[in-house]
């Protein structure tokens, strides 16, 4: 068997990156495309490795040369690489093709050993790679039957995004016998050619071949084999993570992107913090409705979406104002507040972050369960000269719960010492008071000008997309300040159609609240039943968990993530406590729940 790699295009996507090499010489982690796949091949007894250049073909060759390859290689050249697609590369080197059995690869790929491995393990002799089609995939795509015979190769343009479920991904990595190659593949391909030109994908020969009573190419599909295309700039950096040359950097380089994890093949998330239960359908197909109009509009300015905000909370427009997440409030907010300011820890770092540490007075709860009442915030900062106090409610990541009441009585104690109060009750509907715990209340606003509650729509609403947050207070002054230092279009129409719409979910809102309380108290109980987890009790739609058994927080998270793909939050940085190692877990469906039980089980063992 042989390899054969189609390495002649350009690669203008990569910009700069290709600009004086091949697009297979840019590296991931320090080691270009074309050295990691050669030296896969290298470990394969193959006969030969050909390889199809074109531009900075020269370049290339002297690059590879200089590797340390025992595989003989040889070349063909595509001196018309800029007028031609990869038809015509292939047409090239069909010579070859019909030679003997070919590995045949693009040259922008990489991949994990397993990939080939699995191909050739497959005793079917023709055979394309595939992959169950994800959102991050881009490029020709099939639909195949339960025999894995392929039903038709749909190209970029005839892409059909109501038949998503029914695709797989090719992943440009193919196993064509001789006899394949002699007699079905190289007669069509010179046929295709002389029909439609040099200007085509040699996928299209492959689409023809499929429609013959006996085609001889399967399907093979993957069964999570790590793989990725690299097309761009973006691509590059979610390959450096995916294929870092350790563990702990690859759990460090995709805990530094904050999201974006929907470009993970498989990954679940049980990191940030969503509601998974909401918003219905029937929402989303509302928003999908309204979806060319909202693209292509400009959104409301920022009194529209005050307007908005005070309707959908029942509260003045003057005392409300809408941000792109509740991040972009709190920078804002924190801007404004001076002096000593007391804070819970541990806790959301986002507030933290905003003012100087030394200006920090700082309140950690002395027990094992991090919990902590309205009085004892009172009795520790009573005698503190503060002038601001912030408090996560239901705290972040103990999930601690202050109840209303308890609330107003720490409002009426502030006001009455002069102290600002800042409450962000981004997770409190998810408490079992609900959505009656909130003090997004005109009344509690006009008797409390110092109080400013935050509250993050993408956390409650399940619609992080969005990027929405609202803040509340009785200042109006504040709020007026606020809405001039951001940007007046600082949401989006999506985000301004969806506060134009949600309302009319309020029944659904409430009975996913009621879903998500059932799926905590469920995730409790299991969490609670493995050795070496000690739960956390928890008003929030996450659960804080201690890990009893010796092993360290981020080695746990390192073995879900690379043994299991789930990613749950590390609170070594945050939580200091005499050594203990802590968790953050959100909760999800019962199905995700489920999993990551079965994963911790095997993991704690």
């Amino acid at each position: 068997m042989q390899g054969l790699i189609l390495a002649a295009g350009m690669g203008k996507r990569l910009k700069g990156l290709t600009k004086d090499n091949t697009k297979c010489m840019v590296q991931v982690n320090g080691v270009s495309l074309i050295d990691r796949m050669l030296h896969q091949l290298d470990r394969l007894g193959l006969s030969r490795i050909v390889i199809v250049i074109g531009y900075e073909g020269k370049k290339l060759v002297e690059y590879i040369q200089a590797l340390d390859i025992s595989t003989y290689i040889c070349y063909v050249e595509n001196p018309i690489y800029d007028k031609t697609n990869n038809i015509y590369s292939l047409a090239l080197a069909k010579n070859y093709l019909i030679e003997e059995d070919t590995l045949l690869l693009e040259s922008d790929l990489i991949f994990e050993d397993s990939v080939l491995e699995t191909l050739l393990e497959d005793k079917r002799e023709t055979l394309a790679l595939v992959d169950k089609y994800e959102n991050w995939m881009d490029g020709t795509v099939i639909r195949i039957d339960d025999n894995d015979n392929i039903l038709d190769f749909i190209p970029g343009k005839k892409f059909v995004f109501e038949d998503i479920p029914d695709y797989y991904k090719t992943v440009n990595i193919y196993k064509f016998s001789k006899h394949f190659s002699e007699f079905h593949y190289v007669p069509f391909l010179d046929a295709y050619s002389k029909a439609l030109g040099n200007n085509e994908y040699y996928e299209q020969v492959l689409r023809v071949i499929t429609m013959l009573d006996e085609p001889e190419i399967k399907a093979k599909r993957l069964e999570g084999q790590l793989w990725y295309e690299i097309d761009d700039i973006q691509d590059l950096d979610i390959a450096a993570s995916m294929f870092a040359p350790d563990d702990d950097r690859k759990v460090e380089l995709i805990r530094q992107r904050y999201g974006g994890y929907w470009r993970y093949p498989k990954m679940l998330d049980f990191c940030y913090l969503v509601n998974p239960f909401f918003p219905p359908q029937r929402l989303m197909d509302e928003v999908k409705a309204n979806f060319e109009v909202l693209f292509t509009q400009y959104p409301s300015g920022m009194k529209v979406n005050s307007l908005l905000a005070s309707k959908n909370f029942g509260v003045c427009q003057e005392n409300i104002i809408v941000g792109n997440g509740a991040a972009e409030l709190i920078k804002s907010l924190m801007s404004r507040l001076h002096g000593k300011t007391g804070m819970i820890r541990p806790t959301f770092e986002e507030y933290p972050n905003r003012y100087k540490e030394e200006e920090g007075v700082i309140f950690i709860p002395e027990n094992d369960d991090f919990s902590y009442k309205a009085s004892d915030l009172t009795a520790f900062f009573d005698g503190r000269e503060i002038e601001n106090l912030i408090l996560i409610n239901p705290d972040n990541p103990s999930g601690n719960y202050i109840p209303k009441a308890d609330l107003l009585i720490l409002a009426a104690w502030t006001k009455e010492r002069g102290i600002n109060l800042v409450v962000d009750e981004s997770f409190v509907d998810f408490s079992d008071e609900c959505s009656r715990a909130t003090l997004i209340e005109q009344e509690i606003l006009d008797q409390n000008p110092h109080l400013y509650v935050v509250k993050s729509i993408s956390k409650s609403y399940g619609v992080p997309g969005l990027r929405l947050g609202v803040l509340a207070s009785g200042n109006r002054a504040a709020i007026s300040w606020m809405k001039k230092d951001v940007a007046i279009w600082n949401i989006n129409s999506f985000a301004e159609f969806y506060t134009q719409i949600e309302e009319k979910y309020k029944k659904d809102y409430i009975l996913s609240l009621n879903r998500l309380r059932e799926e905590r108290r469920s995730l409790e109980q299991m969490l609670g039943s493995l050795p070496g987890i000690r739960v956390i009790p928890s008003q929030a739609n996450y659960i804080m968990v201690e890990i009893t058994n010796g092993m360290a927080s981020g080695e746990l998270t390192k073995r879900l993530l690379i043994g299991h793909h789930i990613f749950v939050k590390d609170l070594s940085d945050k939580v200091k406590k005499e050594g203990r190692q802590f968790l953050r877990i959100a909760v999800r469906d019962a199905a995700d729940n489920h999993k990551l039980i079965e994963a911790l089980q095997k993991e704690l063992q």
